[in-house]
């Protein structure tokens, strides 16, 4: 057993919380995992993990050896990755994660075109618009949507994601047309249930700000639900461009009040800061954001 390897051993514990989900991030046995462990304290002659029979927290020795690992394993996968310039072909395994909506709509072109430069390498895929600890889970980066709150992950913006009110023609032909945001409170609102947001802010174009709390009609936490419900005519969807610009060009939807603008967000990938970053996963950002700089299609 390398050293090396018993460090990214120790440093998986200790990010995941335990040895069970160190060994399911790893692919181990928890046998193997926790023998790798031992092996460890006793080459180096001092206790790193204090268990009892529900609980575990890193030593002072554990702490001191946790942040000198990143260090040395950052250092190691430096090193490989420049020596190995020519060799630019990735192996292991890259775990990603994404949101439900935006994944299925818009990343397999992405993971196919990768896939194909680096065919050694597996992928690992978990759509859901749950949040995802990355450190726990052993998730090497995540696309994220929107405000990113503050926290010691790496970040690096890839593309805007703009919202728009849209409503089908046979809705607005039942309903009538907003043009002001006053007229939008005596409609049916569809509303994201995955957004902490308590109302929908509009800026007019003299940059006022208009308010309007949320009193909707249908809520979910599913993006392409809601604008498959604006679709049916059940109501208006404040829905992001990348889920709703197909049905736009096709004149399933039309888009309401133009004029104004809702707060823009982002699409971002994110990365622990805390961890030394694979060779693999440096590649993919960079393949990711040349991908989506020309390939932003929803806002164009």
């Amino acid at each position: 057993m390398g050293q090396l390897e018993e460090l990214e051993n120790f440093v998986r514990i200790a990010e995941a919380g335990g040895i069970g989900r160190a060994a399911d991030q790893l692919g181990l046995a928890k046998s193997v995992v926790s023998r790798r462990l031992a092996d460890l304290e006793s080459r180096l002659g001092s206790r790193l993990i204090a268990r009892t029979t529900r609980k575990w927290h890193l030593t002072e020795a554990g702490q001191r050896c946790y942040e000198q690992a990143l260090r040395v394993l950052d250092a190691s996968a430096e090193l490989q990755a420049s020596v190995n310039l020519q060799d630019q072909q990735l192996r292991g395994t890259l775990r990603i994660a994404a949101p439900l909506s935006f994944g299925v709509a818009h990343l397999a072109p992405v993971i196919e075109q990768f896939s194909k430069l680096h065919p050694e390498l597996a992928i690992e895929l978990d759509l859901s618009d749950r949040f995802v600890n990355l450190i726990e889970t052993g998730v090497d980066l995540a696309l994220r949507i929107g405000e990113l709150a503050d926290s010691s992950l790496r970040a690096r913006k890839l593309a805007p994601v703009s919202l728009c009110l849209v409503a089908s023609p046979s809705y607005l032909e039942r309903a009538g047309t907003p043009t002001d945001p006053e007229q939008l409170k005596q409609h049916r609102l569809l509303h994201y249930a995955g957004s902490s947001a308590d109302a929908l802010w509009l800026t007019a174009p003299d940059q006022t700000l208009h308010q309007i709390n949320w009193v909707s009609k249908l809520k979910a936490n599913n993006g392409d639900f809601l604008n498959a419900m604006a679709v049916q005519g059940f109501g208006i969807a404040c829905s992001p461009r990348f889920i709703c610009w197909q049905d736009i060009k096709q004149g399933k939807l039309n888009v309401l009040m133009p004029e104004y603008t809702l707060p823009e967000r982002a699409l971002y990938v994110v990365y622990p800061s805390s961890r030394f970053v694979a060779q693999r996963v440096r590649v993919f950002i960079d393949f990711l954001a040349t991908y989506f700089a020309d390939n932003s299609r929803w806002e164009r």
